[in-house]
């Protein structure tokens, strides 16, 4: 598992890349040799584990997100900031390679790559962030900053 700092990120909506045509048998008619496409494909074998579950919740002290990876290894894992404020997780399974002497009966369990980003917020410390893995979930810890309390003046009224 890596911890990343990357910059330059473009994304004025959405930080998942989602394609809600992606799995169907007719697609959404992008593929990955299309350049315009905003969901570029990049093959069947990708699209099942593309989703990768992830919890977030807040605590007084931190952000804290949890993905469950079953299978991966941390070094197959990704946890990247870009521009400051936008943590990135990905990752990639690799497909079970197939011997000739082997008769595949069912494959249920997903492969390739999946692609998570949030943006944190304002409160948050990216230069910061503590990651681990344990079981097969993923826990990406951010430290918020201390709120500042107002500082209350009072004010005499004169009259």
């Amino acid at each position: 598992m890596s911890l990343i700092r990357r910059g330059n990120a473009f994304d004025p909506f959405s930080l998942d890349l989602w394609d809600p045509f992606d799995g169907f048998p007719f697609g959404s008619g992008s593929s990955s040799s299309s350049s315009g496409s905003l969901f570029p494909r990049t093959g069947s074998d990708t699209a099942a584990f593309a989703g990768a579950r992830i919890d977030w919740k807040e605590t007084p002290e931190a952000h804290v997100f949890k993905a469950d990876v079953p299978g991966l290894k941390k070094e197959e894992v990704k946890v990247e900031v870009e521009d400051g404020n936008i943590l990135q997780i990905s990752g990639e399974r690799n497909k079970e390679q197939e011997e000739k002497t082997e008769t595949w009966h069912r494959v249920e369990r997903s492969s390739g790559k999946f692609l998570r980003r949030f943006r944190l917020p304002d409160n948050a410390k990216p230069e910061q962030i503590k990651a681990s893995m344990e079981n097969g979930v993923l826990t990406v810890i951010v430290p918020k900053e201390e709120l500042k309390k107002p500082e209350v003046k009072s004010i005499q009224i004169s009259g």
